[in-house]
C-alpha cells in the first residue's frame, strides 16, 4: 500500500501568518531584494512577456509587480489554464510546499511553449545561526528537539527539480545576505513581517516558556556575534529559471558530431594516445 507523505506546512497557520503582513509601498528586504532581481534577469531576456502570471502567497507585496499579471495564490492546485502564459514568476513559496515538483509541473503546464519560469525561495543557509542557537537552548533546557524552523532545500538539488517538472536550460543560482540585528526580537519581528513565522505542521503546539527564548539569545551572542555585539543572520534565496520546452531552443549536439577537432579551435597540436597503454605493475 502506497503512503501518503505527511504535509509538512499547516496551511491555516501559514495562511495566518501571511493575512498579518501589512500591505506597505515598502515591502519587506527580501522581497525588495527579490524584485530587483528579477527585473534585472527580465532585462537581459531579448524578450517582451504579454501575458505574465505571478503565484504568491503575498500579493499585497506582488500585486504591482508586473503590468497586468494574474496573481494566484500558491494553493497546492494553482489556479492557471493550461498553455495560457508566456512568464510564469513563483514568488517566495516553494521552500512552505508540502510538493515543490508539483507546484514546478503546474507552473510549466501554465506556459506557452518557449515560456519562462522564474522562481524565488529561501534556501538551506537560511537561518543557519537561529537554527543551531535554538537546538543547542532547547537541548540544555529539555534534552530534546522540537520543529521551530523550516526546512529549506539547498541549491544541488533544485536544479534537478526543474528537470523532473519538464523545464528545459534549467538553472538554480543564489544570493547569501547577511543581516546584523541589535536583538533576537527584531529578528523575529522581520521573520513576522515576512509571513516567514513558524508553520510546520510538526510544531509543538504548547506554550514556548520565556526561558528557551533567553537561553536562545545568550547562545546566539556567544556564538554568533560581530565586533559590534550585533547577532548575525544568514537569508539565502535561490532563484531558480526554466523554459517551457520548445523545438526552437537550443539542444546539445550528439557525441561524435561535432566537424571541427578541440585542438584545431585552441590552435593546438593533438597528440594521439598509444593504442596501448601499460599500467606499472602489470607487466
Amino acid at each position: 500500500m502506497t503512503r501518503t507523505p505527511p504535509e509538512l506546512t499547516d496551511r491555516a497557520a501559514l495562511l495566518r501568518n501571511r493575512a498579518r503582513v501589512n500591505d506597505t509601498r515598502q515591502p519587506p528586504f527580501l522581497h525588495q531584494i527579490a524584485q530587483e532581481e528579477f527585473q534585472f534577469r527580465l532585462s537581459m531576456v531579448n524578450r517582451s512577456f504579454n501575458s505574465p502570471a505571478i503565484v504568491t502567497g503575498l500579493p499585497q507585496l506582488w500585486a504591482d509587480f508586473l503590468p497586468d499579471a494574474r496573481v494566484v495564490a500558491d494553493d497546492p492546485v494553482l489556479d492557471l489554464q493550461e498553455g495560457a502564459h508566456d512568464l510564469v514568476v513563483h514568488v517566495m513559496a516553494l521552500h512552505w510546499s508540502s510538493d515543490p515538483v508539483g507546484q514546478l509541473v503546474q507552473a510549466r503546464r501554465a506556459l506557452r511553449p518557449d515560456g519562462l519560469f522564474l522562481g524565488v525561495l529561501l534556501g538551506g543557509q537560511t537561518l543557519k545561526e537561529l537554527r543551531s542557537a535554538l537546538a543547542q537552548a532547547e537541548s540544555d533546557l529539555t534534552g530534546g528537539l522540537s520543529p521551530r524552523v523550516l526546512p529549506m532545500a539547498e541549491i544541488r538539488d533544485l536544479g534537478a527539480l526543474l528537470q523532473r517538472a519538464g523545464l528545459a536550460l534549467p538553472v538554480a543560482d543564489s544570493l547569501t545576505q547577511s543581516v546584523a540585528y541589535g536583538t533576537i526580537q527584531r529578528l523575529f519581528d522581520d521573520l513576522r513581517a515576512m509571513g516567514e513565522r513558524n508553520a510546520l505542521a510538526a510544531r509543538r503546539r504548547s506554550f514556548t516558556p520565556p526561558a528557551l527564548f533567553r537561553r536562545t539569545e545568550q547562545t546566539y551572542a556567544a556564538h554568533y556575534s560581530d565586533n559590534a555585539g550585533r547577532i548575525m543572520a544568514t537569508f539565502e534565496l535561490i532563484f531558480l529559471t526554466g523554459w517551457a520546452p520548445d523545438a526552437s531552443q537550443p539542444r546539445p549536439l550528439r557525441p561524435g558530431s561535432a566537424k571541427v577537432a578541440l585542438a584545431d579551435a585552441l590552435g593546438s597540436v593533438e597528440t594521439p594516445l598509444p593504442d596501448q597503454v601499460k599500467i606499472p605493475g602489470n607487466d
